[in-house]
């Protein structure tokens, strides 16, 4: 029995449990949301994992993404990289390689974490249709289906599915056209292979067998956002909300089916119009949990893009988006190494905490802080950042004469003199 049928039971499951303990709220909220399609809880048959809970009334999550590239295959680095994405508190990792045998890599990583793992079965399919044809558009349709067997079966818990791309939606790119062209790697070889074989997505016209197999699985769905903007100026365009209402739809008919269901959201969106999408993605899908790739606000900060993406994902997260895929330094530049991912699950984490200061009013840990910055108290300070490490190794880098001060102030720390003045403790 699905998640979605335990609780439309009243069922409350270990699951719903553990995820009610982590985010300090009843079993039974969580139960009501996976009931409505609120919540979503990825889960597997096929190992053991440390549950996460995405969605409304609930922190919002933070995901990695790593894998290989067609020009750099090194497995051990990906599981490096895995490990160090949940060392540095990413919710969940996404395993994207477009190089070397994809099963045997995802193994490998699925293997080394505990982490819920997501991929993108579409990009098994084209890259090794074209290894076999030598075209992606040669990819037979039965093999797309294949991958997405074949990667459930190795323990994968949610899965970026392109579901939204269709006839309709290719034609509203075609005739609207794009400043910043289509970024989506999935976007690009499902648009690609329809073009050539005039026919439809699979993935759309065979929606109801794809259901089949995820809640055989017992996979999440998460509907891949295929035309979302590369650009700023390409965001909120008609070929962007004409893939949300085709997957808002799909959403409902696979939460009717027992399939959990996650609407993914754009990439690239200036400030001023992320309010906006949060709000019409909630709206269309029936608040489902919502999945922001990013977003960027700019274009002109490349070596800075998870900076450009913390200030985007502080926003949409206080909107109400629930689940942030991060971005490195490397974006738009090389694959990432270790400390690009490390740097870029901190800087979401970051983001993600902003958004839940004004989405669920989770100020105790900043007022924490305020308190142990006014006594002075370091190792209070340490326990509560958000890198530990990181604050503890700069100020001892710079180490100052006093230890109750900083080389900031050094022996004019205004903290220290009001402590020595008057009593200012609330």
């Amino acid at each position: 029995m699905s998640l979605i049928e335990e609780a439309n039971k009243g069922n409350i499951t270990d699951e719903m449990k553990e995820v009610a303990a982590v985010e300090g709220v009843e079993p039974d909220f969580v139960r009501r949301g996976i009931a409505a399609g609120r919540i979503v809880i990825p889960v597997t048959p096929y190992r053991e994992i440390r549950h996460c809970g995405i969605g409304k009334g609930l922190t919002t999550k933070v995901n990695a993404s790593i894998g290989t590239s067609s020009d750099i295959v090194d497995i051990s680095l990906e599981i490096e990289k895995a490990k160090a994405a949940e060392a540095a508190g990413a919710d969940t990792l996404m395993e994207l390689s477009t190089g070397g045998n994809f099963l045997d890599i995802r193994k490998q990583v699925i293997d080394a974490t505990s982490l819920s793992v997501g991929c993108v079965p579409l990009y098994q399919a084209f890259i090794e249709a074209a290894r076999k044809y030598g075209s992606v558009v040669d990819m037979k349709e039965d093999e797309l289906f294949k991958a997405t067997v074949d990667q459930a079966k190795l323990g994968t818990n949610f899965m970026a599915i392109h579901t939204g791309i269709n006839l309709f939606t290719v034609e509203r790119l075609k005739n609207h056209g794009r400043y910043g062209g289509l970024c989506s790697r999935g976007g690009a070889f499902m648009t690609a292979w329809m073009i050539h074989n005039e026919k439809e997505n699979p993935l759309y016209s065979e929606f109801d067998y794809l259901l089949e197999i995820m809640k055989e699985h017992e996979v999440t769905l998460s509907t891949g956002n295929g035309m979302r903007a590369g650009a700023v100026h390409d965001a909120t365009d008609r070929a962007q909300i004409q893939e949300l209402v085709i997957n808002s739809e799909l959403a409902d008919k696979a939460h009717e089916a027992g399939v959990q269901a996650i609407v993914e959201g754009p990439g690239h969106v200036p400030i001023d119009e992320i309010k906006t999408n949060v709000t019409l993605m909630k709206r269309m899908s029936g608040d489902k949990p919502f999945y922001m790739l990013g977003p960027l606000v700019t274009d002109i900060a490349p070596g800075y893009d998870h900076i450009v993406t913390a200030i985007g994902a502080s926003i949409s997260s206080a909107a109400g988006c629930d689940f942030l895929c991060y971005v490195t330094p490397a974006e738009h530049l090389a694959l990432p190494n270790v400390e690009d991912v490390r740097t870029g699950v901190i800087t979401s984490r970051i983001a993600a905490h902003i958004g839940d200061m004004v989405k669920l009013g989770k100020r105790d840990q900043d007022l924490a802080m305020g308190r142990a910055r006014r006594d002075l108290d370091w190792e209070k300070m340490y326990s509560l950042a958000i890198d530990p490490e990181h604050a503890k190794y700069i100020r001892d880098s710079r180490a100052p004469d006093d230890t109750d001060a900083c080389t900031m102030c050094g022996d004019f720390c205004a903290h220290k003199i009001v402590r020595e003045n008057l009593n200012l403790a609330k």
